[in-house]
């Protein structure tokens, strides 16, 4: 990203731009970033795309037309599905993209091979936008809070980033709350953050299996019937459980071979300190007990999906005898 930011600094933009991945927060960003410095509040040389489908014959032609009493014109295209399938005709015009064009493409899934991705890179600059480490995100927030004048401590923003997870968007509001409840403060404490933050439903699933495998049934319920009045699917509930207890199955076997927690986080692309949350439970299990809630989880989706149990029954099923 220190390509887009060197860019946008000294206004020196590349015939096109791709801007793809997880992380929305930053594709938002940066498109927003670069669309201001290309144009600014110029709309008769900009124009939006949007979804598949589109008409890129139609594009091509915009591309090639001289941008009217403008040093350029900017071409945005989101959502396109290009980089998957029916992107060869863009692929071909790019050699021939003219200078007073910018063409910025937003994408969530790109295929790296092909034609289109592989011209992109050639003729312009593509930018990946991955989930943020620990330490970045830590950074990040920290400097948004500094810009407020408030300070918080490691920990501090450890419990913070631990209730908000790895989504930017979710941290940026969390971090408004904050800035909002602790008016009149320059420091932001541990209360605070468990006062005001609110905690994401993956959260909530840890402490669920937590108190599953911790035979607190009662506890375990409540937590669901919290879910279920969040609006949450209880399928979706389901796969969330069974999703973790594949962590929790990978985690105790990498730990078991001696790996590291930032290479366990690495490998199973989650955050360190949501490793550092399934270790201890990963350890006071075995393998055999990880392994026979696994086979629950599968046996009871399919158990709804044969209309044999309905979606909500099922889960409770599960959390009553899982353990």
């Amino acid at each position: 990203m220190q390509t887009l930011n060197q860019d946008i600094k000294n206004r020196t933009f590349k015939r096109v731009y791709l801007l793809y991945g997880e992380e929305a927060f930053l594709k938002k960003s940066y498109k927003n970033r670069l669309k201001e410095a290309v144009s600014g509040e110029d709309t008769m040389n900009s124009h939006s795309f949007q979804g598949k489908g589109l008409n890129l014959s139609e594009i091509i032609s915009l591309a090639d037309t001289m941008p009217f009493f403008a040093e350029k014109r900017l071409i945005l295209i989101e959502d396109s599905g290009l980089f998957k399938s029916g992107g060869e005709a863009l692929a071909e015009y790019l050699p021939s993209l003219t200078e007073t064009t910018c063409m910025i493409l937003v994408e969530t899934e790109v295929d790296k091979r092909s034609r289109l991705f592989k011209g992109v890179k050639k003729y312009g600059y593509a930018a990946e936008m991955v989930r943020q480490s620990p330490a970045q995100l830590a950074k990040w927030a920290g400097g948004l809070l500094a810009r407020e004048g408030k300070k918080i401590s490691g920990a501090t923003m450890e419990l913070l980033l631990s209730k908000t997870g790895d989504d930017m968007e979710n941290i940026r509001s969390e971090l408004e709350k904050l800035i909002s409840y602790t008016l009149g403060r320059d420091v932001i404490t541990s209360q605070d953050v468990e006062s005001i933050c609110t905690t994401q439903v993956t959260n909530k699933i840890f402490d669920m299996v937590s108190a599953i495998t911790s035979r607190r049934t009662k506890q375990a319920m409540e937590l669901y019937e919290d879910l279920l009045i969040l609006r949450e699917p209880p399928m979706r509930i389901l796969f969330l459980i069974a999703r973790q207890f594949n962590q929790l199955l990978m985690v105790k076997e990498m730990a078991e071979k001696g790996i590291s927690k930032g290479e366990i986080a690495s490998q199973l692309k989650i955050p360190p300190f949501a490793v550092g949350k399934l270790l201890p439970q990963a350890r006071s299990m075995g393998k055999e007990q990880i392994t026979a809630c696994v086979r629950l989880c599968v046996d009871s989706e399919e158990a709804v999906k044969q209309g044999r149990l309905g979606d909500r029954l099922a889960v409770e099923l599960l959390i009553c005898h899982a353990w």
